[in-house]
């Protein structure tokens, strides 16, 4: 097999040696996710390639003079990027100038009351939460700090960087959750407000503000963290500080993402069944679950997608820096790719903007004095008009900086290449639309099924809409992946080692192009949401001499009814779009994950055909890690919902005892404050036990064998992928089944309405707990994972023998059993027969009757 083919394929040279059977050399990184694992590439081909690549690890590896290489006739690439911190102070200044204009909106005081008593439980959450992070932060410092100064021998004061830049990283994902909270916590009540005039637009203008608010904060302060490192800090030191940054980030996004997701699903389904029980309207102020639902429609709708997206964007960018570090020879080569690639995401924050004010301009003439809008057209227009202005932004500027890059062609292949992402950004959404839109087929079929079959027949229909949509999704991210690999082979392979890494590696990158508008879609969601809630619970229709005062003070001529069906029709969209963003995050964690099982299989077998074997059936370690992974990712989901259950029954409970419907117009703020905490209790609970639970099993199965761990991280990343699509469209199928019942059908309180809401409550952890989880889940499982093989290899090679890791792996794997004993044995409803006889006989007495 020693070939010249052979050798090209492999990405050795024809005149290489032959090149011994590498370790898994991840050296000092591990935490970086996509850094990593592309930087161990270097381990497989160091020793067979002419070039001279970097010998040490990721967190050695050293930044080019960006000042060595002029662009655009004479700038030098440092002053090119350097222009890039001024497109992020603009789009931070556009987030901010946003913020201010909706906090000065007009809003009536009993709306604005309870937009900040939202506020104020989201921040007693997040404060919790913040607290809760630093506990998890001690057990990934505690492996960092002894992998780093024990086994790698790194002095105090690069260890103390790695360390202080994850507690940076894991601040920004938490910082711009927070910024989101208190933007669309103002822009609730401003929308619930709007709708009192009867007219659609302000009430889809005022979300859409609020969500591009965030969306362009959150990218550029990701971007500008990543600018300044590159910039500013010590060309030696870079390595580290990106390493440092990334696991900070991963881990900030898994814990917000996941406990938010419990969280607002205990609350939202602990508040929806009231209205089955006791036959109350929706977001009834006297139920004390709707502010605690309130509440999670942020922790989870907004918190959580914020600090995923984040991280996501961060670590793709560390990704393709270390792998452009190491992967390519040329220290000139290095500069141009570098700055192509922060160019390109700065000129795509510029197109994100100009999309958005373009789009409102447009919409603004069209549907400003209209009575009736579909929320979803204008909402469908900026995804594609921004995607395709990204598109032509990349070639164009590409040609610009890159024009002359290799033969000359180079510039479109990449550009390509990252279009293959950037249509991926609007093509997911439209595929997600087919299966959960209230105009789908699909969920015009729950609905259909739901009137005979009642809540049945709605999860079943539900439960095809989800599967169908897997293939679909499926099939367009191996689509476009596959193009990406195609053009991957037309002259990428004299640049760089493995070009196909760098290729899928562009495709995320791509993805993430348009991210100020992927999540401000996103972040629509949850503020049109509570703008419904909001609306009822100021009972602002009962607040004496209120036509007057809204004719005196804000020149309105109220119309009740109007804004409320508005409202829901907004919500319905609002359902939608939070469903598209979805399979982007997800799509882009699988993209990332190839990318990082790809190289890491580069490592260990060097491109020989004779370590080959071990990726096959014929190697058991291999087929036992594929089966352990899908094990895993059952789990996982089970634990997920589990924790949701258990919290919803202690909160329905407590609703029932404590609901009053007579006498008065609100829910006491005591119990509504405890409802929040019942669900801040089990969030958190079930997140350590999962959080555990995941870290022990990594550590575990990184230990035993290292293909084992490569099946294991390739069962993840497509288990997760394909169950992450399936549960969040069904869930957003069996949503807006509901919504379409509610807006479309007027036929709240009947039989129907009650069917397609017992739907709802289950796709609710679906779509919003367990499928969202999955995403971080993926990322931090291959980041850690990366960390913990390399301890495994040099523990191993200090012993001699593999009778220490061993015994280690059966260390780790006992803990993890037991958290997973503990995820659903610590988080039982009730615990026997007894149980079950005593709440028998409780339910035969008159006050507890459902």
């Amino acid at each position: 097999m020693h070939t010249e083919e052979h050798h090209l394929r492999c990405g050795h040279p024809a005149d290489a040696p032959s090149a011994p059977r590498p370790r898994l050399a991840v050296r000092a990184v591990a935490g970086t996710g996509l850094a990593a694992l592309w930087g161990s590439i270097h381990a497989g081909v160091a020793a067979a390639a002419p070039h001279t690549l970097p010998a040490a690890g990721e967190a050695d590896l050293e930044l080019p003079d960006l000042g060595s290489v002029s662009f655009l006739g004479g700038i030098s690439g440092h002053l090119l990027l350097s222009l890039g911190l001024i497109v992020c102070v603009l789009g931070l200044a556009f987030g901010f100038i946003t913020y201010r204009q909706l906090q000065k909106m007009p809003v009536h005081p009993s709306m604005r009351e309870i937009s900040e008593l939202i506020y104020e439980t989201c921040k007693a959450y997040l404060v919790q939460q913040g607290k809760f992070l630093m506990l998890l932060w001690l057990f990934i410092g505690t492996v960092i700090f002894v992998y780093f100064k024990f086994l790698m021998g790194f002095d105090w004061g690069k260890v103390a960087i790695v360390l202080l830049f994850s507690l940076i990283g894991m601040a920004g994902s938490y910082g711009v959750a927070w910024f989101g909270i208190r933007v669309n916590t103002f822009a609730n009540s401003r929308t619930a407000f709007a709708s009192l005039r009867g007219k659609p637009f302000p009430v889809y203008a005022i979300p859409m503000k609020s969500g591009m608010s965030i969306g362009m904060v959150l990218i550029s302060v990701e971007l500008f963290m990543m600018l300044v490192i590159m910039l500013f800090l010590p060309g030696e030191i870079a390595g580290s500080c990106f390493i440092g940054f990334a696991i900070g980030e991963s881990l900030g996004a898994s814990a917000l993402r996941i406990a938010g997701g419990i969280f607002t699903k205990i609350a939202d389904i602990g508040s929806d069944l009231m209205k089955i029980v006791f036959k109350i309207k929706e977001d009834d102020a006297r139920n004390p679950g709707v502010i605690a639902d309130c509440t999670g429609d942020n922790a989870g709708d907004s918190v959580g997608p914020s600090a995923d997206g984040f991280e996501t964007y961060g670590v793709t960018g560390v990704a393709l820096i270390t792998f452009i570090l190491l992967a390519v020879h040329e220290p000139a080569l290095q500069v141009q790719l570098l700055v192509w690639m922060f160019v390109i995401r700065a000129v795509m924050i510029i197109a994100s903007g100009v999309s958005y004010f373009g789009n409102e301009m447009m919409a603004h003439r069209k549907y400003s004095h209209v009575d009736q809008m579909d929320f979803e057209v204008p909402l469908t227009a900026l995804v594609w008009l921004t995607s395709v202005l990204c598109i032509v932004l990349t070639y164009l500027t590409s040609f610009l900086v890159i024009g002359d890059l290799g033969d000359g062609t180079l510039w479109w292949k990449l550009s390509t290449i990252v279009s293959c992402g950037t249509l991926a950004g609007a093509l997911i959404p439209e595929l997600v639309k087919v299966f959960t839109s209230t105009h789908s087929r699909h969920v015009r079929e729950v609905v259909i099924s739901s009137r005979q079959g009642g809540p049945s027949l709605d999860i079943l229909s539900g439960l095809v809409a989800g599967n169908f949509s897997g293939y679909w999704l499926g099939m367009a991210i191996v689509g476009l992946m596959t193009g990406a690999y195609w053009i991957s082979g037309l002259g990428l392979a004299e640049l760089m080692v493995a070009p196909a890494v760098f290729a899928f590696g562009l495709v995320a990158f791509g993805f993430l192009g348009m991210g100020p508008v992927t999540i401000a879609v996103d972040s629509y969601g949850p503020v049109t949401d509570n703008a419904q809630s909001v609306y009822e619970l100021s009972v602002i229709e009962e607040v004496p001499g209120i036509t007057g005062e809204l004719r005196r003070d804000y020149d309105i001529d109220p119309q009740w009814e109007r804004a409320k069906l508005l409202l829901e029709d907004n919500d319905g969209a609002g359902n939608t779009f939070k469903a598209t963003a979805k399979p982007v995050l997800i799509g882009t964690a699988v993209v990332g994950a190839t990318t990082m099982i790809f190289s890491i299989i580069m490592a260990l077998t060097g491109g020989e055909a004779s370590e080959m074997i071990n990726l096959s059936l014929m190697h058991p370690p291999f087929l036992l890690g594929l089966i352990t992974g899908g094990a895993v990712i059952y789990w996982f989901t089970g634990a997920s919902i589990q924790a949701v259950t258990t919290g919803s029954y202690r909160a329905v409970e407590f609703i029932r005892e404590n609901i009053r419907l007579d006498g008065v117009t609100k829910a006491s703020v005591e119990d509504s404050r405890k409802v929040v905490e019942i669900c801040t209790q089990y969030a958190q609970k079930g997140m350590l036990n999962m959080f555990l639970g995941i870290f022990f099993s990594t550590l575990a199965f990184a230990f035993i064998e290292p293909f084992f761990f490569i099946g294991y991280l390739i069962s993840i990343a497509l288990f997760g992928l394909f169950q992450a699509i399936f549960m969040a469209n069904a869930g957003g199928a069996w949503d807006n089944a509901k919504k379409i019942v509610e807006v479309d059908m007027h036929a709240k309180g009947t039989a129907l309405h009650d069917a397609t809401i017992v739907g709802d409550t289950v796709g609710d952890p679906y779509k919003d707990t367990s499928s969202v989880a999955l995403n971080p889940v993926i990322k931090f499982t291959t980041l850690f994972g990366l960390l913990a093989v390399e301890l495994a290899v040099q523990l191993a090679d200090q012993q001699g023998n593999t009778t220490l890791t061993s015994s280690l792996a059966v260390v780790f794997f006992v803990l993890s059993a037991y958290f997973v004993y503990r995820s659903f044995y610590g988080m039982r409803i009730g615990t026997g027969q007894g149980d079950l006889l005593r709440d028998a006989e409780d339910e035969e007495r008159p006050h507890a009757q459902v």
